[in-house]
């Protein structure tokens, strides 16, 4: 007698699903003059809704600065305002969305973009935007440490006396200094892991460790453009913010849009 059972196999529907892994394509710097002058033709097709982003991420950074000053936290203000950029891949999600609907030609108002943006809270984009701000929190903490090691006894009870002692005495230069280098380290770690990863997941049902890893190996493959493009990002938006943040109205905007343009000529598209 034998079981009904024995010799069966079991349906299609319950065999693990297979996730292919990423091609990554090798890009030049034409791709980034490609993908800036995509970004800017999506920012001159929908210019309101691309420029709320921007207004409210510069909204944001006002206010965050006004509240340290409230709070008397004058030592936060410059690597606030320096790590202030490290967040924007993930306040681009709804550009990153506005482009994927201009690129296919779908039609989309406010309540579709910002339907998307809240329904990341149950992806992984959640995951990816604690990344994100735990490596900014990194960035505050190491530099308050520094700033208690190298300037120790200094006191200073306004912006401007800060300003002048970060930038006049030797103690102040190398605060400077030792900032400068774990900053810059900092930027490219998160950058490296973020870059292509958080496009992707507003693209594709994945999980955001495979979105990193695919980050990552879009980065180490091709070092060179990759790292111009963050230097591009990183000079336009400190540049941006000279003018009380005002700036990040339009350039904010065309670099997320340009930002997804990019990830579609790094990353090659899901067959079928």
């Amino acid at each position: 007698m034998t079981s009904d059972t024995e010799g069966s196999t079991p349906p299609d529907n319950l065999k693990p699903q297979q996730h292919s892994v990423p091609e990554v394509n090798t890009v030049t710097s034409s791709d980034i003059t490609a993908s800036l002058k995509a970004g800017f033709s999506d920012f001159l097709a929908r210019p309101l809704m691309s420029g709320f982003f921007g207004l409210f991420y510069a909204v944001f950074g006002i206010l965050f600065v006004w509240g340290l000053v409230w709070l008397g936290k004058i030592w936060m203000i410059i690597p606030a305002i320096v790590g202030f950029p490290l967040v924007a891949p993930f306040a681009a999600a709804g550009l990153y969305e506005m482009s994927r609907r201009l690129q296919k030609g779908e039609s989309f108002g406010w309540s579709e973009i910002l339907g998307v943006m809240a329904n990341q809270r149950k992806r992984e984009m959640g995951w990816m935007a604690f990344v994100t701000l735990f490596i900014f929190w990194v960035w505050i903490y190491q530099v308050r440490l520094w700033l208690a090691i190298t300037l120790q006894n200094t006191s200073f009870s306004d912006f401007d006396g800060f300003l002048n002692i970060v930038f006049s005495t030797p103690q102040g230069w190398t605060f400077l200094a030792i900032g400068t280098c774990v900053g810059a380290f900092l930027s490219a770690v998160l950058f490296t892991v973020t870059v292509i990863a958080m496009p992707m997941l507003l693209d594709r049902e994945t999980n955001f460790v495979s979105a990193m890893l695919t980050s990552i190996r879009a980065v180490a493959e091709n070092p060179v453009v990759m790292l111009t493009w963050a230097a591009i990002i990183s000079v336009t938006m400190l540049l941006s913010m000279v003018p009380a943040f005002l700036g990040l109205i339009f350039t904010l905007p065309i670099l997320g849009h340009a930002t997804w343009h990019l990830y579609q000529r790094v990353v090659r598209p899901v067959q079928g």
